[in-house]
């Protein structure tokens, strides 16, 4: 669920769409989140300051209280 709503919403944001893939490692306290995009998204994605991917982070430290799991994400070029 979580993974789905990160891809869906940085399709929103980049230039190449065809390009987001999205990973979940889960491990026994943190679930890592790892969205790939092309070289040219990555700068979009993290944003100035790295508010973008601050934003992202917020809406996801949301789940954590619903299903009491900690998410990182990290975004990687292809």
């Amino acid at each position: 669920m979580i993974a789905d709503f990160v891809a869906e919403f940085a399709k929103l944001i980049v230039s190449y769409p065809e390009d987001i893939r999205v990973e979940v490692n889960e491990g026994d306290e943190i679930t890592e989140i790892l969205l790939y995009a092309n070289q040219v998204d990555v700068g979009k994605l993290i944003g100035k300051e790295g508010k973008m991917i601050g934003a992202i982070k917020t809406v996801i430290s949301g789940c954590k209280a619903k299903d009491g799991v900690s998410y990182r994400i990290n975004v990687e070029p292809v």
